[in-house]
């Protein structure tokens, strides 16, 4: 992180935290997943909400399909998220050509227009990483963390449709 305020505010809006701007405390994830499969479980809902919630890094064709893959998981759980991205693998695997099959996520709202949005009340420098652990004080709690700032995202790009 550096010492220049202007550098040191995330692109979402969040002021940086001890490990920098959202980008690093998302590649610190990503690299702690990577040897803990209990953590890994939240990979779908870390990617989908990092990138909505930071889409100059995103492919713009996929932010309506990770805002639906967001809603389900708060709305069934992140069993059912899991099933629904088995069942994508599982499809590609088996040498399907078409796109993303959107047929478990059509019942969820489409990415709002006009975003993004200009703040989350919960992003990825809120994240306390104690010990040089995201999941110091347990998997649940740090499932718990991820679900809010997925919460957050989808609450905000809600709020710019209204």
């Amino acid at each position: 992180m550096t010492d220049n305020p202007i550098a040191a505010q995330c692109d979402c809006g969040a002021v940086a935290g001890p490990l920098g701007t959202c980008v690093d405390y998302y590649h610190a994830i990503l690299s702690e997943e990577q040897a803990d499969p209990h953590m890994y479980m939240w990979h779908a809902p870390v990617v989908c909400a990092y990138l909505l919630q930071h889409p100059s890094r995103a492919h713009g064709q996929y932010l309506d399909g990770q805002f639906r893959q967001l809603q389900l998981y708060l709305d069934k759980g992140l069993d059912a998220l899991l099933r629904v991205a088995a069942h994508q693998v599982a499809r590609n695997k088996h040498g399907v050509r078409s796109s993303y099959d959107m047929a478990p996520l059509a019942a969820y709202e489409p990415l709002p227009p006009g975003g993004p949005p200009p703040h989350f009340r919960a992003t990825f420098c809120g994240l306390p990483s104690g010990d040089g652990s995201f999941v110091s004080d347990g998997h649940l709690t740090y499932g718990h963390r991820i679900e809010a700032i997925a919460e957050a995202t989808v609450e905000s790009w809600r709020s710019i449709q209204a």
